[in-house]
Protein backbone atom coordinates (compact mmCIF):
# COMPACT_ATOMS: atom_id res chain seq x y z
CA UNK A 1 0.00 0.00 0.00
CA UNK A 2 1.40 3.23 -1.21
CA UNK A 3 2.17 5.87 2.21
CA UNK A 4 0.24 9.50 1.42
CA UNK A 5 2.93 11.94 1.96
CA UNK A 6 2.58 15.50 3.30
CA UNK A 7 4.47 18.02 2.86
CA UNK A 8 4.87 19.66 6.41
CA UNK A 9 4.55 23.68 5.67
CA UNK A 10 5.34 22.87 2.32
CA UNK A 11 8.89 21.14 2.63
CA UNK A 12 10.44 23.08 5.80
CA UNK A 13 13.50 21.18 5.48
CA UNK A 14 14.59 22.84 2.21
CA UNK A 15 12.72 25.94 2.02
CA UNK A 16 11.11 28.70 4.09
CA UNK A 17 8.64 27.32 5.79
CA UNK A 18 4.71 28.59 4.75
CA UNK A 19 5.27 30.22 2.28
CA UNK A 20 4.42 29.83 -1.37
CA UNK A 21 7.69 28.74 -2.13
CA UNK A 22 7.69 26.45 -0.41
CA UNK A 23 4.10 25.00 -1.34
CA UNK A 24 5.73 24.89 -4.44
CA UNK A 25 8.94 23.28 -4.33
CA UNK A 26 6.79 20.35 -1.96
CA UNK A 27 4.19 19.89 -4.89
CA UNK A 28 7.35 19.69 -7.87
CA UNK A 29 8.66 17.10 -5.42
CA UNK A 30 5.96 15.27 -5.25
CA UNK A 31 4.09 15.06 -2.08
CA UNK A 32 0.79 14.09 -2.27
CA UNK A 33 -0.71 16.56 0.26
CA UNK A 34 0.96 20.21 1.32
CA UNK A 35 0.14 20.87 5.05
CA UNK A 36 -0.06 24.24 6.13
CA UNK A 37 -0.55 26.39 9.46
CA UNK A 38 -3.71 29.64 9.77
CA UNK A 39 -3.86 32.12 12.10
CA UNK A 40 -6.26 35.36 12.13
CA UNK A 41 -4.74 38.82 11.71
CA UNK A 42 -5.66 41.89 13.42
CA UNK A 43 -8.32 42.81 10.68
CA UNK A 44 -9.35 39.04 10.33
CA UNK A 45 -7.70 37.51 7.72
CA UNK A 46 -6.14 33.89 7.37
CA UNK A 47 -2.86 33.88 7.44
CA UNK A 48 -0.38 31.30 6.57
CA UNK A 49 2.20 31.11 9.22
CA UNK A 50 2.82 28.04 12.37
CA UNK A 51 3.81 30.05 15.38
CA UNK A 52 0.86 32.71 17.00
CA UNK A 53 3.73 35.52 16.72
CA UNK A 54 6.09 36.57 13.58
CA UNK A 55 9.36 36.12 15.87
CA UNK A 56 11.07 32.93 14.47
CA UNK A 57 9.93 32.79 10.66
CA UNK A 58 10.22 36.59 9.53
CA UNK A 59 12.17 39.83 9.93
CA UNK A 60 9.71 41.17 12.07
CA UNK A 61 8.37 40.56 15.76
CA UNK A 62 5.21 40.87 17.79
CA UNK A 63 1.74 38.74 17.58
CA UNK A 64 -0.19 37.67 14.69
CA UNK A 65 -3.31 38.81 16.21
CA UNK A 66 -1.71 42.30 16.88
CA UNK A 67 -0.84 42.78 13.06
CA UNK A 68 -2.95 43.93 10.30
CA UNK A 69 -2.71 41.80 7.27
CA UNK A 70 -0.79 45.13 5.44
CA UNK A 71 2.00 44.70 7.96
CA UNK A 72 2.54 41.19 8.19
CA UNK A 73 3.21 41.69 4.22
CA UNK A 74 5.70 44.00 4.93
CA UNK A 75 7.86 41.09 6.16
CA UNK A 76 10.70 38.94 5.35
CA UNK A 77 9.23 35.44 5.24
CA UNK A 78 12.56 33.81 4.16
CA UNK A 79 14.57 34.68 1.22
CA UNK A 80 12.47 37.40 0.42
CA UNK A 81 9.19 35.55 0.36
CA UNK A 82 6.16 37.38 1.93
CA UNK A 83 3.64 35.94 4.27
CA UNK A 84 0.90 34.41 2.25
CA UNK A 85 -3.03 34.16 3.11
CA UNK A 86 -4.92 30.96 2.81
CA UNK A 87 -6.49 31.53 -0.84
CA UNK A 88 -2.96 32.44 -1.99
CA UNK A 89 -1.67 29.34 -0.94
CA UNK A 90 -4.86 27.15 -2.12
CA UNK A 91 -4.29 28.93 -5.57
CA UNK A 92 -0.36 28.35 -5.60
CA UNK A 93 -0.47 24.77 -5.64
CA UNK A 94 -3.36 22.44 -7.69
CA UNK A 95 -2.44 19.16 -4.59
CA UNK A 96 -5.19 18.49 -1.43
CA UNK A 97 -4.39 20.81 1.08
CA UNK A 98 -4.22 19.64 4.78
CA UNK A 99 -5.29 23.24 7.13
CA UNK A 100 -4.20 23.06 10.42
CA UNK A 101 -6.32 26.00 13.15
CA UNK A 102 -5.75 26.73 16.52
CA UNK A 103 -9.00 27.74 17.65
CA UNK A 104 -13.04 27.71 16.81
CA UNK A 105 -12.40 31.84 15.35
CA UNK A 106 -10.14 30.28 12.87
CA UNK A 107 -12.64 27.82 12.38
CA UNK A 108 -15.04 29.73 11.60
CA UNK A 109 -12.69 31.82 9.16
CA UNK A 110 -11.76 28.71 7.30
CA UNK A 111 -14.82 27.55 6.87
CA UNK A 112 -16.18 30.77 4.68
CA UNK A 113 -12.94 30.95 3.02
CA UNK A 114 -13.29 27.01 2.00
CA UNK A 115 -17.07 28.16 1.00
CA UNK A 116 -15.56 31.14 -0.97
CA UNK A 117 -12.81 28.83 -3.23
CA UNK A 118 -15.49 26.37 -3.36
CA UNK A 119 -12.32 24.46 -2.01
CA UNK A 120 -14.75 21.38 -0.26
CA UNK A 121 -13.35 18.57 -2.28
CA UNK A 122 -8.85 20.19 -1.78
CA UNK A 123 -8.84 20.88 2.38
CA UNK A 124 -8.91 18.76 4.76
CA UNK A 125 -9.27 20.63 8.58
CA UNK A 126 -6.58 19.68 10.92
CA UNK A 127 -6.08 20.82 14.72
CA UNK A 128 -4.63 19.12 17.76
CA UNK A 129 -7.99 20.86 19.62
CA UNK A 130 -11.01 19.29 19.60
CA UNK A 131 -12.99 21.85 20.05
CA UNK A 132 -11.65 23.74 16.66
CA UNK A 133 -12.77 20.97 14.94
CA UNK A 134 -16.11 20.21 16.40
CA UNK A 135 -16.92 23.67 14.68
CA UNK A 136 -15.60 22.93 11.62
CA UNK A 137 -17.77 19.62 11.68
CA UNK A 138 -20.94 21.50 12.76
CA UNK A 139 -20.12 24.93 9.99
CA UNK A 140 -18.85 22.13 7.36
CA UNK A 141 -20.60 18.83 7.96
CA UNK A 142 -19.01 17.84 4.40
CA UNK A 143 -15.22 18.91 4.74
CA UNK A 144 -12.30 15.96 6.05
CA UNK A 145 -11.23 16.44 9.34
CA UNK A 146 -7.80 15.14 10.92
CA UNK A 147 -6.83 15.45 14.38
CA UNK A 148 -3.01 16.22 15.14
CA UNK A 149 -1.89 14.52 18.44
CA UNK A 150 1.63 14.79 20.33
CA UNK A 151 1.68 14.17 24.30
CA UNK A 152 -2.31 13.28 23.86
CA UNK A 153 -1.77 10.25 21.07
CA UNK A 154 -2.78 7.43 22.88
CA UNK A 155 -6.81 8.50 23.30
CA UNK A 156 -6.35 9.57 19.30
CA UNK A 157 -8.75 7.30 18.15
CA UNK A 158 -11.72 7.62 20.37
CA UNK A 159 -11.43 11.11 20.13
CA UNK A 160 -11.16 10.99 16.29
CA UNK A 161 -14.25 8.97 16.17
CA UNK A 162 -15.75 11.00 18.51
CA UNK A 163 -15.18 14.09 16.82
CA UNK A 164 -16.05 12.58 12.97
CA UNK A 165 -12.57 12.72 11.92
CA UNK A 166 -11.44 10.35 9.69
CA UNK A 167 -7.81 10.46 10.51
CA UNK A 168 -5.43 11.17 12.98
CA UNK A 169 -1.78 12.58 12.38
CA UNK A 170 0.59 11.61 15.57
CA UNK A 171 3.66 12.43 16.67
CA UNK A 172 5.59 9.47 15.69
CA UNK A 173 7.70 8.87 19.02
CA UNK A 174 4.06 8.80 20.85
CA UNK A 175 2.67 6.12 17.99
CA UNK A 176 2.67 2.40 18.97
CA UNK A 177 1.15 -0.70 17.55
CA UNK A 178 -2.41 -0.68 20.16
CA UNK A 179 -3.12 2.92 19.04
CA UNK A 180 -2.63 2.12 15.64
CA UNK A 181 -5.02 -1.15 16.00
CA UNK A 182 -7.60 0.73 18.07
CA UNK A 183 -7.87 3.59 15.15
CA UNK A 184 -8.06 0.69 13.02
CA UNK A 185 -11.01 -0.99 14.75
CA UNK A 186 -12.87 2.75 14.55
CA UNK A 187 -11.96 3.04 10.60
CA UNK A 188 -9.36 5.68 11.37
CA UNK A 189 -5.85 6.22 9.66
CA UNK A 190 -3.51 6.85 11.15
CA UNK A 191 -0.71 9.04 9.75
CA UNK A 192 2.79 9.96 11.35
CA UNK A 193 5.16 13.92 12.12
CA UNK A 194 7.09 14.73 11.39
CA UNK A 195 8.97 11.39 9.17
CA UNK A 196 12.37 12.56 8.53
CA UNK A 197 14.83 9.98 8.44
CA UNK A 198 15.08 6.24 7.01
CA UNK A 199 15.17 5.08 10.35
CA UNK A 200 11.90 7.11 11.17
CA UNK A 201 10.46 5.48 7.77
CA UNK A 202 11.17 2.06 8.75
CA UNK A 203 9.45 2.60 11.61
CA UNK A 204 6.23 3.97 10.27
CA UNK A 205 6.19 0.85 8.38
CA UNK A 206 6.34 -1.34 10.50
CA UNK A 207 3.25 0.30 12.34
CA UNK A 208 2.01 -0.37 9.44
CA UNK A 209 0.52 3.07 9.38
CA UNK A 210 -1.14 5.41 6.59
CA UNK A 211 1.03 8.32 5.85
CA UNK A 212 4.08 10.29 6.79
CA UNK A 213 4.40 14.32 7.29
CA UNK A 214 7.59 15.17 6.31
CA UNK A 215 10.05 17.91 5.97
CA UNK A 216 12.52 16.20 3.54
CA UNK A 217 12.34 15.52 -0.22
CA UNK A 218 14.61 12.32 0.07
CA UNK A 219 11.74 10.89 2.20
CA UNK A 220 9.30 11.65 -0.46
CA UNK A 221 11.17 10.22 -2.55
CA UNK A 222 12.01 7.00 -1.04
CA UNK A 223 8.28 6.81 0.21
CA UNK A 224 7.59 6.79 -3.56
CA UNK A 225 10.27 4.50 -4.67
CA UNK A 226 9.27 1.74 -1.80
CA UNK A 227 5.79 2.04 -3.72
CA UNK A 228 6.67 1.66 -6.77
CA UNK A 229 9.08 -1.71 -5.96
CA UNK A 230 5.51 -3.01 -4.40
Amino acid sequence: MPLLTVGHRGLMGVEPENTLRSFRRAERDGVDVVELDLHLSKDGHLVVMHDATVDRTTDGTGRIGDLTLAELRGLDAGLGERVPVFAEAVGAVGLPVQAEIKDRAAARALAAAIGELAAHHRVRVISFHDEALRETRHLLPGVPLALVTGASTASAPERAAALGAEMISCELARLDADTVRRARAAGVEVIAWAVNTRAELARVRELGLDGVVTDRPEIVRAARAAAAAG
